[in-house]
């Protein structure tokens, strides 16, 4: 099965398009996905390899996350939220695919890898549990992309109506130097405010000096055009 897969990725590569990924990730020298290789697959693509070949082994799994290529990667992360998310998984199994996520974060290094899996398997896990301390440690690291789980993992508490993690996290990473978690951050405070607006701008308030400008604008981008330019004089 494996084999098959790796066949169908070959399939449909396309290197007009990887080439173009490249650009759009930032691949190239002292930028945040230096290095990073693409194959050219589109994401429908790759979701549906992820369908297709969910039930691979874990240490099949394990060759994708390890592969230099972007999309392998995104696939193998992909099979891990749809068998997580399958009805016929039990509380066990839910547990050892957030253990092996966790264990081979470090193939998590881009932006689009953390949006699209962290909250589907982190914050879903963590949701069920009181001890959520590996945030913290996430959000305290030097890594950029740990940092990024760290916030985008509260997006499943967030839907559940629970903000005290976003906004104890969102206060940690305030003074973080990334343009990639001033907009991480800003968007998980945008939906607080779309749940709770008040608990939104109780935040603002407290610490919109504090907060570099594109945290803020991704903040209150749903604000009216009052409001937007109130919290905007502000900084």
């Amino acid at each position: 099965m494996f084999e098959k897969l790796k066949k169908e990725i070959e399939k449909y590569s396309k290197k007009d398009r990887a080439k173009s990924n490249e650009w759009f990730f930032k691949t190239g020298k002292g930028e945040y996905g230096e290095g990073d290789k693409f194959l050219g697959l589109t994401m429908g693509e790759q979701r549906a390899m992820a369908k297709k070949y969910k039930e691979i082994s874990f240490s099949q799994i394990k060759k994708l996350l390890d592969s230099k290529f972007h999309e392998e990667r995104m696939i193998g992360l992909l099979i891990l939220v749809y068998r997580y998310e399958d009805k016929s998984s039990t509380e066990k199994d839910k547990r050892e695919i957030y253990d092996f996520y966790i264990k081979n974060r470090r193939a998590i290094n881009n932006w689009d890898l953390v949006d699209v899996t962290t909250p589907n398997i982190i914050g879903d896990h963590l949701s069920k549990k009181k001890n959520r301390k590996i945030l913290y440690k996430f959000a305290k690291s030097k890594n950029l992309w740990e940092k990024r789980v760290a916030i985008l993992a509260t997006y499943k508490f967030i839907r559940e109506g629970d903000f005290k993690d976003t906004l104890k996290i969102s206060e940690v990473l305030l003074r973080d130097k990334h343009d990639l978690i001033h907009k991480a951050v800003g968007w998980m405070l945008r939906e607080v405010g779309k749940q709770d607006v008040e608990i939104l701008e109780k935040f603002l308030d407290k610490y919109v000096t504090k907060m570099p400008r594109t945290m803020l604008r991704y903040a209150i981008e749903k604000f009216s055009k009052e409001k937007y330019r109130y919290y905007l004089k502000k900084k």
